[in-house]
């Protein structure tokens, strides 16, 4: 088909790496990325430990004025889209290259946007410590200015989405960018997903919620997903990027191609603010139309990797909700949860477990569960535990859910 959309491009900054390389790295090294929260001091939080990012070093994809002007979940994603454009061949000196910029597009989702500045800013005032917002203040937490810095630094000038579907955020954005290229509106996109909202307002209204597993003697053990023992999730952070473009387009310009966009669903549970759907409808109504659009049977699909974040109730949901899907095919199904290295990483987890789906694909390697101790008996599928395993993976799906009942899905596929 030549109108079937193909990944030219991948970026990352995660807890377990920076570059795909390093990420994928730390996916299947079977190490754990979480440890005690280092930006700020988290001693009298009841939760005080996180997935940060470490060694990030901003001034390694921009300016000094750029560090100034973005959020630190701006940054991310600035950094995650460099790495992606450069890998795809669309960046020269750090300028989109090789396309007409009014033909290129952008999707970013994020869940949280600026609201660790909007914290550190009102506490501030709160204490006294200023009197005076900057006015650098609204640019750096409106959401859609971290595309709008990506396009300004890039010289990119078609259509700019930013989504914002909680933690379906990124896989949300990977879907409108592929809506943009197959509806004409632009020849290529860049995805982007970005979050970093470690703070200790969002860390005291999880745990208020008890979203959050309070682990705080083994931090690294935390996240647990489908674990007999798990109890909350971890807050991770980061950005991801991928280019996406038709296949005609990607070999009209000699691009390499890493795999197939097979198609992306979105749907909702129509449910609860928090609670996912108790049947998991929203769920199984998302991955089915995903298999359907891609013109595929569950019995195609050979990797999940699962929104499995580590919470008493929603791994079981998930879990049920792929049997009742797959049925008998669940059997050759593998099935894992990077999110036991990476944490929750919010908005930007949609786009980077995407990036683990293809290199699933192209390595044929399927990452690992890890803190899989101790079996829950309602948790039963094939979950790659504590060690990477080699299989030949042909279609791949990437599961995102979020607060609100959103449900995403993206698959992708071996290019042939």
């Amino acid at each position: 088909m030549k109108n079937r959309l193909v990944i030219t491009g991948m970026g990352a900054v995660t807890p377990c790496g920076i570059g795909v390389d390093n990420f994928w790295q730390g996916l299947i090294s079977g190490k754990s990325a979480v440890g005690e929260i280092s930006r700020f001091d988290a001693s009298a939080l009841p939760v005080r430990f996180a997935a940060e990012v470490k060694d990030f070093e901003p001034t390694d994809f921009m300016d000094k004025k750029h560090v100034r002007e973005m959020d630190l979940f701006m940054q991310f994603g600035y950094a995650a889209a460099t790495e992606a454009l450069r890998d795809a061949g669309f960046e020269e000196e750090g300028k989109l290259h090789g396309i007409d910029p009014e033909r290129f597009g952008i999707a970013l989702g994020t869940a949280y946007a600026g609201m660790t500045t909007i914290a550190e800013t009102q506490d501030g005032l709160s204490k006294g410590l200023h009197s005076k917002v900057s006015p650098r203040f609204v640019p750096k937490v409106i959401g859609n200015i971290a595309a709008a810095q990506i396009a300004i630094a890039k010289g990119i000038r078609g259509p700019s989405m930013t989504v914002t579907t909680a933690c379906s955020s990124g896989g949300d954005a990977i879907g409108i960018g592929a809506m943009l290229v197959a509806a004409g509106e632009a020849d290529a996109a860049l995805c982007v997903g970005a979050e970093a909202a470690i703070n200790p307002l969002n860390i005291l209204g999880l745990s208020s919620a008890h979203a959050l597993s309070t682990r705080n003697d083994a931090p690294e053990k935390a996240s647990r997903p489908f674990d007999k023992d798990r109890d909350g999730f971890v807050m991770g952070e980061g950005g991801g990027a991928i280019v996406i473009e038709t296949e005609e387009h990607a070999k009209a310009r000699g691009a390499k191609i890493y795999a197939v966009l097979l198609s992306c669903t979105n749907s909702t549970d129509g449910y609860h603010v928090t609670s996912p759907h108790p049947e998991g409808i929203g769920a199984i109504y998302c991955m089915e139309r995903c298999i359907k659009k891609a013109g595929l049977t569950p019995a195609d699909v050979d990797y999940i990797n699962t929104h499995g974040t580590s919470t008493p109730m929603g791994d079981i949901i998930e879990t049920k909700a792929i049997h009742t899907l797959f049925g008998e095919a669940v059997g050759s199904l593998a099935v894992s949860s990077t999110k036991g290295t990476t944490g929750h990483m919010m908005g930007a987890g949609g786009v980077t477990e995407t990036i683990a789906c293809v290199k699933a694909v192209t390595e044929g390697i399927v990452p690992p569960t890890l803190n899989l101790d101790t079996p829950d008996p309602e948790c039963d599928l094939d979950y790659v535990p504590k060690e990477a395993r080699r299989k030949d993976v042909r279609v791949a799906m990437s599961n995102a859910f979020g607060f609100g009942g959103q449900n995403s899905s993206v698959m992708v596929g071996r290019y042939e």
